[in-house]
């Protein structure tokens, strides 16, 4: 696992598949909107890079779409097939 930093934010990149993770890909996409997010998943779909919040089932703020428990259902779901993806987590 690797540490990143984002936007002077700390983040473990958990997951690259395909080696999908780019920091100035990232970089670019990222704004305050996914600070209250316990973890950044991102896809490339159609060669678009997508970014999407999830949390840990005990967060007050957790509903079903952004369960970090349902990740590989949005996967199956929502990404196209066989796409890159990373997933982050933020740091303690």
């Amino acid at each position: 696992m690797k540490n990143v930093m984002i936007d002077q934010k700390a983040y473990t990149l958990e997951k690259n598949y395909k080696d999908a993770f780019v920091l100035e890909e990232v970089e670019n996409l990222f704004t305050d909107y996914f600070y209250d997010f316990d973890y950044v998943f991102g896809d490339y779909s159609y060669g678009k890079l997508r970014l999407k919040g999830f949390r840990e089932p005990k967060n007050s703020k957790t509903t079903k779409i952004n369960n970090i428990e349902n990740l590989e259902e949005y996967i199956q779901k929502y990404c196209s097939y066989d796409c890159k993806y990373f997933l982050l987590k933020k740091a303690k």
